[in-house]
């Protein structure tokens, strides 16, 4: 029963391991720099449609988009490209895993960089 039971675990385990997805975290700047609510929405209405993107973020006191997305899924010349279909050069800063320093370029407060904007 013990040897059963350590096999089923095991089996979970690399399970688990295999359906892990890889996530990153792609910070860029844009051109024309983003500067108000409607650019905001520009991106994240159009951005997300991408394969593979997970979450987009922006930041209007940095000036800054964190996309985060499956890099089985899509890649970082492919998101440049999704932003340039809508107008925008999008300069990298930094493209990494989403557990490193890239996820904390931009807040994750669940708020849009408009309501963080001093008026």
């Amino acid at each position: 029963m013990k040897k059963t039971l350590t096999l089923v675990v095991a089996a979970l385990m690399c399970c688990t391991t295999a359906f892990a997805k890889d996530l990153k975290v792609l910070v860029v700047k844009t051109s024309p720099e983003i500067h108000c609510e409607k650019c905001e929405q520009k991106i994240k209405g159009n951005v997300r449609f991408t394969a593979g993107v997970k979450r987009i973020e922006t930041d209007l006191t940095t000036k800054q988009v964190a996309v985060t997305y499956d890099a089985d899924k899509t890649d970082t010349k492919t998101l440049l490209a999704a932003f340039k279909k809508i107008g925008f050069d999008a300069t990298v800063v930094s493209d990494g895993k989403a557990e490193g320093k890239a996820s904390k370029k931009v807040p994750v407060d669940g708020t849009t960089g408009a309501s963080q904007q001093k008026k």
